[in-house]
């Protein structure tokens, strides 16, 4: 059996034992499954041992082994696996063998999504996590697919592409994803465990057009151009400090959240005219000086230097920095204890050197304009919203580059239309007529609000693709007006202009198809 056919033996095995995210749901129930999200693998374990003697358990023993990270008997893990065999699973540097036991190395998960190319499920190798190997993680840890993962590919632009960059792969689960839309799709990763991950993932799934190199940052890519280029970089701001574990995964390296504007600034020449780059971030609170603006001053640099960008970075969170640290020193699975204590003192001792009070995390869209084009700049803290957001950002680029085509005069010409997610809420007075307030709902994208006034309310009521803005505000302007007060529909229209731009850009209302 030679090692280039072993992932597609074993994936037939997998795919045979029915091992997938509904078949495992299945197994142990949902109260179970909800508690391994959070880390808790007792519910499911117990469920498994409760399973009726004799029943086909081939799905049983790979989640045994392989989600919770426990011993198999070598005959049953055998029996489990016809095709690949307990000897092609160690080959492939899943388990090892002692004696009659078998011990898991690593973790063999099922992962289903839908994107915009329909649904699918997966297989993803990495390292065990943190509940089975029962204390704190290696440095060299590759992790699988957690919520950060999940973030980034739900960010995701699903656009055709000729050529994408995935910059720091992990177990290469934003490069698979990029296959989805991608001619070919280039990996790199400062890892070389990462690497054997991620093509095994690759190999496991079936999946060819991605190309993996081993380097750091840009390095494997020099001189190269993309159409797109996705990043989970590891932005966690650590301290370089003796004693103070540095996980691969997670620790770039530089101090400070200097990885990120690094990650941008090789943006800023690795795209190609008109793409896009897209990245999760960490960036610092000092003194005298937001997150949001520092980030602000990494694309002005770049601008200056004759490579400007367009941008929208989306602030989610803000932490101070005590928080901040008590979360990634637990990330890394080191409980309150001595251990803990002085890892704290290192981390706060660091963000007081650089005067940080707290840290954003977010989301940044970047893309190289075309000769000619409007400059996008957006930079905001928006804490609603989730799940698949990448079809609502190509939205807002799209919204962005026709408004930048047209000035006001032409904005004026179009028909817009209400988006179908849109609401409108109002709220009265007991016994008013009138209401007192009256305020826009965005259903999907990041769920926006936006208050409104009579004029405004009545420009969006109408807005159904038939009627220009100009003629809406005219009507408007009429009814609104009165012999001792005229409207001016001119002036009206002048006034609703940029905030009309603005519910367009966001998606509120949508230009002509």
């Amino acid at each position: 059996m030679t090692a280039d056919a072993l992932p597609a033996l074993l994936a037939r095995d997998l795919g045979d034992a029915g091992y997938t995210v509904a078949g495992l749901r299945a197994l142990w129930g949902e109260e179970a499954d909800a508690a391994l999200h959070r880390g808790h693998r007792v519910p499911a374990r117990r469920a498994l041992d409760a399973l009726p003697a004799g029943a086909d358990d081939r799905a049983a023993t790979l989640a045994r082994t392989f989600v919770l990270g426990l011993p198999a008997d070598a005959a049953r893990l055998e029996r489990a696996l016809p095709a690949a065999g307990v000897a092609g699973v160690q080959q492939l540097g899943l388990v090892r063998a002692d004696g009659g036991t078998v011990i898991p190395t690593a973790d063999l998960r099922p992962y289903s999504f839908t994107d915009a190319w329909g649904a699918a499920e997966w297989w993803i190798a990495s390292d065990l996590g943190e509940v089975a190997v029962g204390g704190p993680l290696g440095e060299d840890h590759v992790l699988g697919v957690g919520g950060a993962s999940l973030t980034l590919a739900g960010l995701m632009v699903d656009r055709s592409s000729r050529l994408t960059l995935d910059l720091g792969t992990g177990c290469g689960i934003q490069a698979l994803h990029a296959s989805r839309h991608s001619g070919r799709v280039i990996a790199t990763d400062i890892s070389e465990r990462a690497l054997r991950f991620a093509r095994l993932n690759a190999a496991l799934n079936g999946v060819s057009t991605i190309e993996f190199r081993h380097g750091s940052l840009f390095e494997p890519v020099a001189g190269e151009t993309f159409d797109h280029i996705v990043s989970n970089p590891p932005f966690v701001i650590t301290p370089r400090a003796e004693g103070v574990p540095a996980y691969e995964y997670r620790d770039g390296g530089l101090v400070g959240d200097a990885i990120v504007a690094a990650v941008i600034e090789g943006m800023s020449t690795h795209l190609a005219p008109g793409g896009v780059g897209q990245l999760l971030g960490n960036w610092e609170y000092r003194a005298g000086a937001g997150g949001l603006a520092r980030v602000e001053g990494w694309l002005e640099a770049r601008a200056a230097e004759g490579h400007p960008l367009d941008a929208w970075v989306v602030e989610r969170e803000v932490q101070p920095v005590e928080l901040y640290t008590e979360t990634w020193i637990r990330d890394g699975g080191t409980r309150p204890g001595p251990d803990f204590d002085r890892l704290a003192e290192a981390w706060l001792d660091d963000f007081a050197a650089r005067g940080v009070s707290a840290v954003g995390f977010g989301y940044v869209t970047v893309r190289r304009p075309l000769p000619g084009a409007g400059v996008l700049r957006r930079f905001e803290h928006v804490e609603s919203g989730g799940g698949a957001l990448g079809p609502h950002i190509a939205a807002t680029l799209a919204a962005h580059d026709w408004q930048a085509a047209r000035d006001d005069a032409e904005f004026a010409r179009a028909a817009l239309t209400v988006a179908a997610d849109v609401t409108e809420e109002r709220h009265y007075w007991p016994g008013d007529e009138h209401p007192a307030v009256m305020n826009l709902h965005q259903g999907g994208g990041f769920a926006r609000s936006y208050p409104l006034d009579t004029a405004l309310a009545a420009v969006v009521g109408a807005s159904d693709g038939e009627l220009s803005v100009a003629a809406i505000c005219a009507a408007i302007a009429e009814l609104l007006g009165s012999p001792d007060a005229p409207l001016s529909p001119d002036a009206l229209l002048a006034e609703l202009v940029p905030t009309l731009r603005e519910l367009v850009t966001v998606g509120i209302l949508l230009p002509p198809a």
